[in-house]
């Protein structure tokens, strides 16, 4: 595919078709996705292909307690878990039930009949976590694991396939670690459902260029985008 049409056309895809795919190809996927950069080129990156039907089980109810926490936040009108004005975490705010029914996922719910269910996981030691110690919530580790699984993303659609990735998997990350085998220095970054899609998403809705690039200042004017500013 050209590079523009992967990149406008890989969006979240959820929905698969009861179609295997070949390792040969997920080889291709991993092969091509390997490529990203990350932080003095360490590639501290693991990821584990789900094939068994208990381990694709487990793993399905521990996202689903995740999702349900993430549920409650959304039903009390709160971006879940986000920071607060301050840049750190905050407790929960008092108004979020955790015990009261939300809206079912079936994507979630039906997590293990996923074509390739994959588990990112990253050293710790291997990130230079440059904003570890501000005070705020810190994000920077995160660009030498998440370049490569959008990576892995691009690789699939490319292939043809279509996929999403999720995180709710990380609100159970203890579980998780044990019933994986997952080392100690090792964290879960996301997982990653990939399969042949019931359809691709054709029209992604995102902001336009000038909506979120500006000129020297974060108040300064915008960038114009494709064409420019003159």
């Amino acid at each position: 595919m050209e590079f523009a049409d992967v990149v406008r056309t890989t969006g979240a895809v959820r929905r698969f078709r009861d179609e295997p795919v070949p390792d040969a190809t997920l080889a291709r996927v991993f092969d091509n996705a390997r490529f990203a950069p990350s932080g003095g080129n360490r590639q501290g990156w693991h990821v584990i292909v789900l094939r068994s039907a208990e381990v694709r089980a487990k793993i399905r109810a521990l996202s689903l307690a995740g999702y349900q926490e993430y549920a409650a936040y959304v039903a009390a009108g709160h971006v879940p878990f986000s920071p607060g004005e301050d840049g750190r975490w905050q407790q929960p705010p008092g108004d979020v039930d955790f015990t009261a029914p939300v809206a079912r996922n079936r994507f979630v719910e039906e997590l293990e009949r996923a074509p390739v269910l994959a588990v990112l996981a990253v050293d710790l030691r291997q990130l230079a976590v440059t904003d570890g110690d501000l005070p705020r919530q810190s994000v920077v580790g995160g660009g030498s694991v998440y370049p490569f699984a959008q990576n892995i993303l691009l690789s699939a659609r490319n292939e043809g396939l279509g996929g999403v990735l999720t995180t709710f998997l990380c609100r159970r990350e203890a579980e998780a670690k044990e019933l994986l085998g997952l080392p100690q220095p090792y964290a879960i970054a996301a997982m990653l459902a990939i399969g042949v899609p019931d359809r691709h998403p054709r029209k992604l809705t995102r902001r336009p260029v000038e909506d979120f690039v500006t000129l020297d200042r974060f108040d300064g004017p915008a960038f114009g985008g494709p064409g420019g500013n003159g």
